[in-house]
């Protein structure tokens, strides 16, 4: 469907709108608060200042600073409040020890050296107290590409992922891109939303009640087709019709009293096995009903109540399996078959020939073919047996009636097929296989729907009705009756001939009317009059008259139902828009959606569908929709000066959900916050709780974890020499990525500590992972699944410091990387600031195979550099215990030069170890207090949007001590984040126009 060139007078004035839009945008305000100019200013004045004149400031000026560093700015007391991240790093490189540097002309005394940090410590706290809960800035900004995705995923039901070929977005200072610092909003990105809402829009299916998305574009015929035809098969697919489940079921529920479970249900019992307590209910009828002397039946009952009554359920489902062996090879055997049905001149794949033939084939799933129980061979039950002794032949022909009559209840309830979900080309004979729901026509389209056994023994009311919604959304999407009956005038055209005579010249598949009740009643009658003519017996004859009346009034059916359903879709198209503005719309912008529609239909003249297309887009490309944290400008509270006020509940959602899943609030946390109830703390926390438990928890392990450790772009890995690792796959890497995503998953939705991050004996992997790390992988466990695996530390993993994602992505391809190791352990887990490396920095050994030294003695030697020694003393250490994992993060005993490793280190600040568990003793023996505030900082960064200010100390102490409380459990940090006033508040900014009165 080729969208019309008019159509983009009304679409393109969304980009330039949207870009207006983002320039009224209140910009990030400053911190606030009045600095004290007491003690403070005079300190700095006498001490503070001086210092950086006389040891800081001649590398460190306006005039090529060295680590562009730019120390200028920082002349005042007041700065503290206006450039606390400077003075950070000033302190930082104080406590350090390194600023200035040994090499340094004047170094200062060490009480003056105290003094000072003692100075930047004080400044800072008086600002924090000061500004404490100060909201920040926090302007309006755009969704980032993950939070599109996600958002995009949860209003569709379908993981779409439009942002994949967006450019990267930009990180914050703190290593995340969900913050207003880094998302900006250009032209270029705005026509890209433009053709991400139209690639989403393509995905929609107008259905009898609104619309749905599909995985795949839905534009042409054959896409909607396999959407369709998916689902359907999807639902016969999770339908259990396994008859060995059933009857282990019935066998636990007969023995429910020896078993110790007296109040065990079939309905329970149903649920625990995951199967239908409908036809749970018939079998367990058949079974335990008066034994049946004769027949199948009675052969199936003989095997169940042999199982012996001291069996254990592995036995007992052994005899279970024997009865449907027994069931799948009778049962075929038992069918009555269907001859194709043949009319003069008519070919066998004529429509109305086939269908005839599907309507009893599958009315035969549930029926008896009488005599063919007679004609039965040798059973393969075992010989003497009492189930085979009921499957003797009667010798008697008076016996022979009973003795069929019990096969005719046994097809009743075992059916050949519960459903048929495929066919070949039924009048050819072949095969039920090849095309999926297929009516079995040859070169044409159709479907038909052979689910009778399915639908009447398995599914409940419910059920019933979704498969009955499911064919007539299939029907109403893809159009299927019209375009069969097409098929079939084409089909008797082109390949048939039988109606190329004169008086057939006016029906054609390809004009408009041939579907009109007048052209088929007209076709009709010639057709069956030619048929009529040729010698077609009354049974073809009826065929063909039963053809059309069904064709035409599917085709009227349809047609109502498509007209009845437009005014629903507008309808559905106005809720749409309220679930992607994440909350509640005004009448006003419920009217304009309707407006937009009906301005696309009248002026425009796009057909229906179109114009719903169209109007999706548009409520994509919005700014309601896009942007997100509160509103513009002009809806924020005007005040005389910087003021903090509370979000709105719907604001408050948003942001607790983009926080916790990094995409849009559900349907459950709406209703507190349209009820006016969500800002209340104990309901607040509750949501808190509910949400760190769903499997959405994902979208932090990815986004905040992803970010925070580095490893979020691992999925597109290829620094490893394929050639040289060769199990290094795309699966392994896969693998690799996920296993960090599980353990955060898992740790969020099971409250576990944050230090079994650091300290946990167990991890997460699949069959891929587990080879890799030498690990067993449970039998029958699918490839694809995912099993925790305790007492890790066995296999040299547990927690996050050995997982092969962060050994791989820290080594360059051919070697280890003790530096790039201990730089993530010291810089992303411990949170150190280090700065970046200097330009001459020596290259180490590219390939450590051909190394002439290890790489730790090539590191001695690089540390011998005084410009190298400050900083690779703070992480060599830390990445020298790894050398047990090589490039990939394999374990072993000797490098790739064939030198035994030496995983022992003497850490930065006194003490050694050896390989993880010596890093792990060393922290948790000094460092472990600088993981839990680095995870703090980290969260509460991600969680806020913006990067931390000096009125966050308060509550990042709030956070230590709430998590000392609690054992460290995760939802500690979180639920104190969400109580905070930071996170529940947004500063509204001054009005000029009241500062001036």
């Amino acid at each position: 469907m080729m969208l019309l060139v008019s159509r983009f007078r009304f679409v393109l004035p969304l980009v330039g709108g949207l870009l207006a839009w983002c320039g009224s945008l209140p910009a990030a305000e400053p911190a606030g608060g009045e600095p004290n100019i007491g003690p403070l200013e005079r300190t700095f004045e006498q001490r503070v200042k001086p210092f950086l004149d006389t040891y800081c400031r001649s590398c460190h000026g306006s005039t090529k600073p060295q680590g562009e560093l730019d120390l200028t700015p920082l002349g005042s007391a007041d700065s503290v409040a206006e450039d606390h991240k400077r003075w950070e790093l000033v302190l930082d490189r104080l406590r350090a020890g390194d600023m200035p540097p040994e090499d340094a002309k004047k170094q200062p005394p060490q009480d003056h050296r105290r003094e000072v940090m003692a100075w930047i410590e004080a400044a800072r706290a008086d600002v924090g107290e000061r500004t404490a809960g100060d909201p920040g800035p926090v302007p309006v900004r755009r969704l980032s590409n993950a939070e599109y995705n996600y958002t995009i995923r949860d209003l569709t039901g379908v993981d779409l992922a439009p942002t994949k070929d967006f450019p990267v977005d930009p990180a914050n200072e703190a290593g995340f891109d969900n913050s207003a610092e880094s998302l900006s909003t250009s032209p270029a990105l705005v026509k890209k939303y433009l053709d991400a809402a139209r690639k989403v829009a393509d995905h929609l299916a107008l259905t009898a009640d609104g619309f749905v998305f599909s995985p795949h574009p839905v534009i042409a015929e054959t896409d909607r087709d396999k959407f369709s035809v998916n689902r359907i098969v999807a639902f016969y697919r999770r339908q259990p019709t396994d008859f060995a489940d059933y009857f282990l079921a019935a066998w636990k529920y007969k023995t429910r009293v020896r078993r110790g479970q007296p109040e065990a249900t079939l309905d329970g019992l149903a649920a625990e096995a995951r199967i239908s307590a409908k036809y749970l209910a018939t079998v367990w009828g058949v079974l335990s009903e008066p034994a049946e002397p004769v027949g199948p039946i009675a052969a199936l009952q003989a095997l169940w109540n042999g199982i012996p009554d001291d069996a254990d359920p592995a036995a007992a489902k052994s005899v279970c399996d024997q009865m449907r062996s027994f069931i799948t090879d009778l049962r075929p055997k038992l069918v009555e078959k269907v001859e194709n049905l043949k009319s003069p001149k008519m070919q066998n794949g004529s429509q109305p020939l086939v269908l005839w033939k599907n309507e009893r084939m599958a009315a035969n799933h549930t029926r008896y073919a009488p005599g063919s129980a007679l004609k039965l061979e040798k059973s393969s039950l075992p010989e003497g047996s009492a189930a085979a002794k009921a499957m003797e032949v009667p010798s008697s022909e008076e016996d022979e009636p009973k003795y069929e009559a019990t096969f005719e209840r046994f097809c009743e309830v075992f059916p050949a097929a519960f459903y048929i979900s495929e066919r070949g080309r039924v009048f050819q004979n072949e095969e039920s296989r090849g095309r999926l729901l297929s009516a079995g026509f040859h070169n044409q389209q159709g479907y038909f729907r052979d689910d009778g056994p399915l639908c009447r023994l398995l599914l409940d009311d419910a059920q019933n009705r979704e498969l009955d919604r499911l064919w007539h959304e299939f029907d109403l999407i893809a159009d299927t009756q019209q375009r069969q009956y097409r098929a079939f005038i084409w089909y008797e055209r082109a390949e048939s001939g039988f109606i190329r005579d004169e008086v057939f010249d006016s029906f054609r598949s390809e004009d408009k009317d041939s579907v009109t009740e007048k052209r088929i009643r007209d076709l009709e009658t010639v057709y069956l009059a030619k048929a009529v003519e040729a010698g077609a017996k009354e049974t073809a004859r009826t065929a063909i008259t039963d053809y059309f009346d069904a064709m035409n009034r599917k085709i009227r059916g349809i047609e109502a139902v498509r007209i009845g359903s437009e005014p629903k879709h507008v309808a559905a198209l106005v809720a749409f828009a309220e679930k992607a503005y994440r909350r509640p719309l005004a009448a006003a912008e419920r009217e304009s959606v309707a407006a937009f529609y009906r301005t696309l239909r009248d002026k425009e003249g796009l057909r229906h569908e179109d114009a719903i297309r169209d109007g999706l887009v548009s409520l994509l490309m919005s700014p309601n929709f896009l942007f997100r944290l509160g509103s513009s400008d002009s809806s924020l509270e005007k005040t005389t000066a910087d003021k903090s006020v509370p979000l709105d509940d719907f604001e408050l959602a948003n942001r607790l959900s983009y926080f916790l899943w990094a995409s849009m609030p559900d349907e459950e946390l709406l209703a507190p916050a349209a009820a006016g109830e969500l800002h209340q703390p104990e309901i607040l926390a509750a949501q808190v709780d509910r949400m760190l438990k769903s499997p959405k928890v994902r979208g932090m392990a990815v986004e905040f974890a992803g970010n925070w450790l580095d490893f979020r772009r691992f999925e597109e890995h290829n620094a490893v020499d394929r050639g040289r690792f060769p199990t290094f796959d795309n699966d392994l890497r896969q693998a690799m990525f996920e296993e960090p995503v599980r353990f955060f998953t898992d740790l969020a939705t099971q409250d576990g500590s944050i230090l079994d991050a650091l300290y946990g004996d167990h991890t997460f992997v699949n069959k891929p992972l587990a080879k890799h790390y030498g690990m067993p992988f449970p039998d029958g466990a699918a490839d694809d699944s995912w099993v925790r695996v305790d007492h890790a530390g066995e296999y040299g993993r547990g927690g996050l410091l050995p997982m092969s994602v962060f050994l791989t992505k820290n080594a360059p391809g051919l070697r280890t990387s003790p530096v790039k190791r201990g730089y993530w352990v010291a810089k992303r887990l411990l949170g150190e600031h280090i700065p970046a490396p200097p330009p001459d920095v020596p290259e180490l050994p590219a390939d450590e195979s051909k190394a002439e030294r290890s790489l730790r003695e090539a590191l001695a030697q690089h540390r011998e550099i005084a410009s190298c020694a400050s900083c690779h003393q703070r992480f060599d250490s830390l990445g020298l215990v790894f050398e047990g994992y090589g490039p990939v993060g394999e374990r072993r005993s000797v490098d790739l030069g064939g030198r035994p490793v030496d995983a022992h280190a003497l850490f930065p600040d006194g003490g050694d170890g050896n390989g993880l568990a010596g890093l792990t003793q060393y922290i948790r023996d000094r460092r472990q207090q600088d993981f839990v505030e680095n995870v703090n900082r980290k969260l509460l960064t991600y969680a806020l949007g913006r990067s931390l200010q000096l009125s966050d100390e308060k509550l990042l102490r709030e956070m230590r001590e709430n998590l000392q409380k609690h054992d460290f459990r995760f939802s500690a940090i979180v639920q104190t984040i969400v109580a905070s006033p930071q996170f529940r508040h947004r500063r509204a900014p001054a009005d000029p126009a009241l500062s001036s009165q």
